[in-house]
C-alpha cells in the first residue's frame, strides 16, 4: 500500500501539473446547488435551524458515499480514487496562478493591471490602492488560502483520508459563501461559519507552526502569539500572524471594504511590502509544504 505521503505527493504533482479544472469543477458544481437551496431554505422564521440543515444536507451526503465507495474498491483502484478526491480539493497551483501575474504587474510598474488583478483574488475596494496595499491583498489571500486549500486539505486527509478532506472543503465552501455576519446570512450561516472555524482549528494553527518554521521563526511565534487574538478570525489571525512575521513584512491594516474604511489590526513587523514579496511569499508556502510531506512520510 502507498503511504499518506505518497498519495499527498501524487495529489500535489495532479495539481502542478493540471492545475484547476478549466471547464468543470466539482465544487463551482456544489456551489450552484448550495445557492439553490440557500434559497428555497433561507426564508421565514427558524432561520438557524434551516440553515443547520442545509449544512448537513450539502456536506454530509458526498463524503459519506465516498466513504462506501472506497471500502468496495480493490486497494489501487482506492488509493486512485482517493489521489483524485484530494487533486480536487487542492488549490495550490491555483494560488500561484492568480498572484504571479500580480507581483509581475508591480514589477512592470502597470500598478492599474496590478489592481485588477488583485481584485479578482480579495474583495476590498482597490481601486486607489498603492503598490503596498496591492501587494498587501495578494500576500495576505496567499497566505490565508494556503490553509483553505492546501494545508487544511492534506491535514484532513491525513486524518481520515478522502472522504474528511472532501467533508473540510465542502464545509470551508460554505462558509466562504454563508458565513458572513448581515441580514441574510447571520442566522441561516452561523452553522457554516461554525463548522469551518471548528474544522480549520488545528491545520490552522499548524500552517501557522509551519510559516515560522519556514521563514524568521522568532519572529514568526511573536507576531502570532500577540497579533492573532486580535483578529476577528480564529484561524485567519494565527495563519496571516505567523505568515507576515515570517517574511518579516507588515501586513492588515486598515483597508477598504464596499466603500468604507475599516481599521484591521497590524499583521507581521519589518518592512512595508514591496511586489516582490508576493513571490517570497508563495515561495513560503512551498517550504511549509516541504515540511508537511516530510512529517508525513511515516504516516
Amino acid at each position: 500500500m502507498l503511504s499518506v505521503a505518497a498519495l499527498m505527493a501524487a495529489a500535489l504533482l495532479l495539481d502542478r501539473l493540471l492545475g484547476e479544472p478549466r471547464r468543470y469543477h466539482p465544487l463551482v458544481g456544489f456551489g450552484n446547488a448550495a445557492k439553490l437551496l440557500e434559497k428555497t431554505l433561507n426564508v421565514g422564521r427558524k432561520r438557524l435551524l434551516r440553515g443547520a440543515l442545509a449544512w448537513a444536507l450539502l456536506v454530509l451526503p458526498l463524503p459519506l458515499a465516498l466513504c462506501w465507495l472506497l471500502a468496495q474498491l480493490p486497494v489501487p483502484a482506492a488509493a486512485a480514487l482517493s489521489v483524485a478526491v484530494l487533486y480536487f480539493t487542492l488549490g495550490r497551483q491555483s494560488l500561484l496562478e492568480h498572484t504571479r501575474p500580480i507581483g509581475a504587474a508591480l514589477l512592470a510598474g502597470d500598478l492599474p493591471q496590478a489592481r485588477a488583478l488583485a481584485s479578482r483574488i480579495v474583495s476590498r475596494d482597490l481601486r486607489h490602492a498603492d503598490e503596498a496595499a496591492v501587494t498587501r491583498a495578494a500576500a495576505e489571500s496567499l497566505l490565508e488560502n494556503g490553509h483553505d486549500a492546501v494545508f487544511g486539505a492534506l491535514f484532513w486527509f491525513a486524518i481520515g483520508g478522502a472522504p474528511a478532506t472532501l467533508a473540510f472543503r465542502l464545509a470551508n465552501t460554505l462558509d466562504a459563501m454563508w458565513g458572513y455576519r448581515n441580514p441574510r446570512f447571520e442566522r441561516f450561516g452561523k452553522v457554516a461559519a461554525r463548522a469551518d472555524d471548528v474544522l480549520g482549528f488545528v491545520p490552522a494553527r499548524l500552517t501557522a507552526l509551519a510559516y515560522a518554521l519556514a521563514g524568521h521563526t522568532r519572529l514568526a511565534l511573536r507576531c502570532w502569539r500577540t497579533q492573532a487574538p486580535q483578529w476577528d478570525s480564529p484561524n485567519a489571525g494565527p495563519v496571516m500572524a505567523a505568515g507576515a512575521g515570517a517574511l518579516a513584512i507588515r501586513l492588515g491594516g486598515a483597508a477598504s471594504y464596499h466603500g468604507r474604511l475599516e481599521e484591521r489590526p497590524t499583521l507581521g513587523d519589518g518592512a512595508t511590502p514591496a511586489a516582490a514579496d508576493i513571490a517570497r511569499a508563495a515561495r513560503l508556502l512551498d517550504r511549509a509544504l516541504l515540511l508537511w510531506l516530510l512529517l508525513a512520510i511515516p504516516l
